[in-house]
């Protein structure tokens, strides 16, 4: 097959243990799916969840032992952190139960969901989409995948971040207002689940301002730590 130009090259994270990668399809993410959160944002903290996708091409890879960069995103004044679990999916489906969800999942990591939240604002009060907040370049880092029968049980997990060495997020997975099954039972009433999926399932209260020469540290207990600098 020919194209017109070279395809851009498939996106990747590493798996902890092994020289194997796992492909990305796609990068769904859960909007307010912790209380505290949710109410920091001014939000309920009792509607059924909804979804925003990033583009793979968003995933800045943070492999083990290194530490990423981040460029300061143009247009924003106001770039924020949000620590967040990470589902990878390993096999596909649709109108999958709560029940069988752990038969979908590959493995979980550590991922940042980072926002341009005065973008983010100005389309709300617009009533507009806000995917100039979000899926702009390199503003989802993530860390290697664990592969979930070598994981922990992540289900009280602690999960955090650091910028500069204070704590400014901290709480557990089981904060969740709708644990990783509930949020792949619904995600996969409204999208065919791939394998290569990333679900990247919400965030604790403490989200804020970052600037450049920051350096996040972020983590959930049993899983590889990430660290990224902002430039």
């Amino acid at each position: 097959m020919n194209y017109v130009f070279n395809p851009a090259p498939l996106v990747s994270v590493p798996i902890v243990g092994t020289q194997d990668r796992f492909p990305v399809h796609r990068v769904y993410c859960v909007a307010r799916n912790y209380e505290e959160h949710a109410r920091e944002m001014g939000f309920p903290s009792n509607e059924p969840p909804f979804f925003f996708l990033k583009p793979t091409d968003a995933l800045l890879v943070v492999d083990a032992g290194t530490q990423g960069t981040l460029p300061y995103p143009s247009l924003t004044h106001n770039l924020h952190h949000e620590v967040e679990l990470v589902v990878a999916i390993g096999k596909g489906g649709k109108n999958i139960a709560a029940s069988e969800a752990h038969q979908h999942i590959y493995g979980y990591a550590v991922g940042l969901d980072m926002t341009r939240r005065d973008l983010q604002n100005e389309m709300k009060k617009q009533g507009r989409p806000w995917c100039i907040a979000k899926a702009f370049d390199l503003g989802a880092p993530i860390g290697p995948i664990t592969a979930a029968d070598l994981a922990d049980d992540l289900s009280n997990a602690e999960i955090f971040l650091q910028v500069n060495g204070q704590p400014r997020q901290r709480s557990r997975v089981a904060n969740m207002i709708w644990n990783a099954a509930h949020v792949i039972e619904h995600l996969s009433r409204a999208w065919e689940l791939q394998a290569g999926d990333l679900i990247y399932t919400g965030t604790p209260e403490g989200v804020g301002p970052v600037v450049a020469g920051d350096t996040l540290q972020a983590g959930v207990t049993g899983l590889t730590p990430i660290t990224v600098t902002i430039t």
